[in-house]
């Protein structure tokens, strides 16, 4: 019952912001673009970029700074909109020593905890970055859209945390290890060196799609409640681990772990593969 709530409550979001949108005729567009740079070049960065409405493309290069183009669309009722969201909504670019913040502000953010939240407002306006950036191939990512985009990113050999809501994540050609999910959206990530750390993928509306190399060694979590998983790998099953145990009444419950806990190889890093509606794919790396 609570999932079907679930999906009410999100068909219910996308149909009202569809709605609100069609009355968005009047529209402003402003390309912007900027070269960003590390402190110590010889160090692997920290690049931070929180978008709302908006895709994000990142690829990983030899140059040693940061190159942003950003595309800023505005859609708004009137020409008073137009001016009301750009003095409302602003692009916040801070460098600090290694690290780099790029942040969307504006009237939709909510005021909670470090104020990175979003909340839904009808301003009469959006505002919509797209952004496209080149960083270090060593650079920690920390990416985050929610609206109106996919998030790509190739090339990257530092650690990631991508997380989108209505939107793709791919991540292509990595070497590194982290965090990425989505809500409505499909899941790929294709590695050119096998993590050599814990990973998690994870979406509630899509596949979930994994490209590793030869000679994988690694365990695997894999959940799917209307999917099925699917392996070009060998893999052995692992022993059920019980969940996490509660004391009631005097005895000890354990909460049932759902998960298809497999070993490739000899066994490694955890691989966590997470979805609602949807397949889960381990595939072998091919080369384009």
């Amino acid at each position: 019952m609570k999932r079907c709530v679930l999906m009410v409550l999100i068909l219910a979001f996308m149909t009202g912001w569809a709605l609100a949108e069609s009355k968005y005729t009047v529209q402003d567009k402003e390309l912007i673009q900027k070269t960003l740079k590390f402190q110590d070049a010889l160090k692997p960065g920290e690049l931070s970029l929180d978008n709302v409405f908006g895709s994000i493309r990142v690829e990983g290069t030899e140059g040693p700074q940061v190159e942003l183009t950003a595309n800023k669309t505005i859609k708004a009722r009137s020409q008073e909109k137009v001016q009301q969201a750009k003095e409302e909504v602003k692009l916040d670019i801070k460098e600090k020593g290694n690290a780099i913040d790029i942040y969307v502000d504006g009237p939709f953010r909510c005021q909670c905890q470090d104020g990175r939240g979003y909340k839904r407002r009808d301003l009469g306006y959006e505002v919509q970055y797209d952004f496209v950036l080149k960083v270090p191939r060593r650079t920690r990512l920390a990416l985050y859209t929610v609206n109106d985009g996919d998030i790509l990113v190739k090339g990257i050999e530092g650690q990631f945390e991508v997380r989108n809501v209505n939107g793709k994540v791919e991540l292509a050609d990595m070497s590194g290890s982290g965090q990425a999910g989505t809500i409505n959206g499909g899941l790929k990530a294709s590695f050119l060196k096998n993590p050599s750390a814990d990973c998690s993928f994870s979406t509630i509306n899509g596949e979930v799609e994994l490209a590793l190399r030869e000679g994988l060694s690694a365990d695997f979590k894999l959940k799917t409640m209307n999917g099925e998983a699917f392996s070009d790998f060998e893999t052995l099953p692992l022993p059920a681990q019980a969940g996490k145990a509660e004391k009631h009444e005097g005895k000890f419950v354990y909460e049932h772990n759902q998960s298809t806990q497999v070993r490739a190889g000899k066994g490694g890093p955890i691989l966590t593969c997470d979805t609602l509606n949807g397949n889960i794919y381990l595939r072998k790396y091919k080369a384009d």
